[in-house]
């Protein structure tokens, strides 16, 4: 409906492809080509991954051909690897074995390489493992079955992305101008995530609703790992392995493991190094203004009469230049979930306030929270916390800190956990609004979550009128898929209602007999039983004609978030099914004339 000022197009993108979530299936995505919604592919075998790399290429091969003198600047930015973590079948199986030895003995090896390599100081300490975090040794048989093959999973996708960026940048290598053309590559999302927790999880969004699943919930489906089945991610450990030789993972931004990514620049019309390594101190604020200076362009101080807030990066382009450029980012602060950090001069001080895998948090004071201090200069992996050495220096980048911070608007602090993700804890807002009624008057595909009516931790009715044939299948009404969420829907005539709690649990209830071919209505009445608690259980009740057809129980039902990329669907299925009683796209037989849903107070 718009206004779509903040959609790609509107923040100056000539042209669009892609999902507009945080994350998305691999193999079930819903994508939009610029603001038109296409809806999720079914070509068998198909994978994301492969299909940003197509587009890519077609759009410069469509540039080349029509307007070959225009200078281009492409950005390519693959879901992976954020969870789910999907790969086909056979680059999995490529990987068996590989991981056996765990994520202590694969730390110590990535180590290794990294020093031989020359892409770490020679002096640099490989940091301990947290406290929480098990040792590899210290796992049952089960375990390393599970945590292993998760690994060969998340493997397996990193190789395939590696793939289709490679197939991307030898198109660009074909190209007349070439060595004429500035390529950043940043690998990396925050440092690795460890957000599957201890034993790794099916569904990533369990933990966003604080449930972390246990090998038992997980063992039975191994073989599922890496399919579109599930929202896959592997456990902490290996995101902790992956971050060698730093402390701590993504979402821990007071140190260098939460933080630090690698990127690799290449212009062979303006430099000739290869191979070479930089340590300059840059942030991702950087970057625009090196592309800037790189065309040549000045920093636009207002867009469509719009005034703009100054680009607070600079060019690094000195840097690549030249390997001994001084620093031209030499402060910089971090927070994230209240873990936070700051930079001045080689001096890192961090404050460590919850662990990423954790996703319930308690009360905390960061106004009395420890401090850590660190001399990169020195000490490449922050390995020698000098906190206690240089207490003067620690205080004044405290304060520096919070100067930052207030600058930035960062403050007031949030160190809420899983309930962040809650519409209803947070008070976001929602096309929803305040209403309780939502009247659709047919088939309505690809409304987000985050747009639809909120169904969680409530009583709510959907009814529809209906006109069908004997026997009839399909989608009535879907919100969420197999991350979480409802469907409500016909199977061989019989009327049906599922809830997906979190991937753990599925909760079907069915009408007694088939409906007979005709008009008909009907509906699905959840009362819930929890009051203001969440993610309480509650009763369904369908009923047909306002006759009851059958009742079940939910025992469970998710809390915060069904997903962070499925959506709403009347009339199909766009996502992944809420139940495998069902195929996706599951389009309704019929007539499906009016879906009504209510939502009580």
């Amino acid at each position: 409906m718009g206004p779509f000022d903040h959609w790609p197009n509107g923040l100056g993108f000539d042209y669009f492809y892609g999902f507009m979530a945080g994350d998305t299936n691999q193999i079930r995505p819903y994508l939009f080509e610029n603001q038109t919604p296409v809806g999720t592919p079914g070509a068998e075998g198909y994978y994301l991954s492969t299909d940003l790399a197509d587009h890519t290429i077609e759009w410069l091969e469509s540039l080349e051909a029509i307007q070959p003198e225009k200078p281009w600047f492409a950005y390519l930015a693959p879901a992976a690897t954020h969870a789910p973590h999907q790969a086909p079948k056979e680059l999995i199986e490529s990987f068996k074995g590989q991981f056996d030895m765990g994520w202590d003995a694969y730390r110590e090896q990535t180590f290794a390489r990294q020093k031989e390599r020359g892409i770490i100081p020679t002096e640099t300490r490989l940091t301990e493992r947290p406290a929480s975090l098990a040792a590899w040794e210290s796992l049952d048989e089960d375990q390393k079955r599970l945590h292993a093959r998760m690994m060969e999973v998340f493997a397996a996708y990193g190789a395939q992305v590696d793939q289709e960026v490679g197939r991307v940048l030898d198109h660009v290598a074909g190209l007349p101008d070439a060595a004429n053309t500035l390529i950043l590559y940043i690998v990396g999302d925050n440092g690795a995530s460890a957000e599957g927790g201890f034993d790794g999880t099916l569904n990533e969004n369990a933990f966003f609703n604080a449930y972390l699943m246990t090998p038992e919930d997980m063992l039975a489906r191994i073989d599922e790992i890496g399919t579109e089945r599930h929202f896959n991610h592997f456990p902490a450990g290996w995101a902790w392995a992956m971050d060698t030789p730093f402390q701590w993972t993504k979402q821990v931004a007071s140190h260098l493991g939460g933080v630090r990514n690698p990127m690799i620049v290449k212009w062979p019309a303006r430099f000739d190094a290869a191979g070479e390594v930089r340590t300059q101190f840059l942030h991702v604020i950087d970057i625009a203004p090196t592309i800037l200076a790189a065309a040549g362009i000045a920093e636009p101080r207002s867009v469509n009469g719009t005034a703009q807030t100054p680009i607070q990066g600079r060019s690094f382009l000195a840097a690549l230049d030249e390997a001994e450029a001084p620093e031209i980012r030499t402060s910089q602060y971090f927070e994230m979930f209240v873990n936070r950090a700051i930079y001045q001069d080689g001096w890192w001080a961090g404050s460590l306030a919850f662990e990423p895998w954790d996703p319930v948090r308690g009360a905390f004071d960061p106004l009395s929270a420890e401090w850590e201090l660190y001399n990169l200069d020195e000490d490449f992996s922050q390995a020698e916390d000098l906190a206690a050495e240089h207490p003067e220096r620690l205080e004044a980048l405290k304060a520096l800190w919070w100067a930052q911070a207030a600058a930035n608007n960062a403050l007031p602090l949030d160190w809420r956990g899983a309930e962040r993700f809650s519409a209803e804890a947070t008070g976001k807002p929602n096309l929803a609004g305040s209403r309780t009624r939502f009247v659709y008057a047919g088939a309505l595909a690809g409304l987000p979550e985050s747009s639809a009516p909120d169904l969680k931790n409530k009583s709510f009715t959907v009814s529809a009128r209906v006109d069908i044939p004997e026997n009839a299948s399909g989608m009535i009404f879907t919100q969420g898929g197999n991350t979480g969420g409802w469907a409500f829907y016909l199977k061989d005539g019989r009327l049906k209602a599922a809830h997906n709690y979190i991937d753990v649990e599925v909760y079907t209830v069915e009408s007694a007999e088939a409906l007979p071919a005709g008009e008909h209505e009907v509906m699905m009445a959840f009362a819930y039983d929890g009051g203001e608690q969440m993610g309480q259980s509650g009763t369904v009740t369908l009923s047909v004609g306002g006759a009851e057809a059958g009742t079940g129980r939910i025992e469970r039902t998710t809390p915060f978030k069904y997903s962070l990329s499925e959506n709403q669907d009347i009339g199909t299925d766009t996502g992944t099914p809420v139940t495998y009683d069902y195929q996706a796209p599951f389009d309704f037989e019929g007539s499906l004339e009016e879906v009504v849903v209510d939502l009580a107070p």
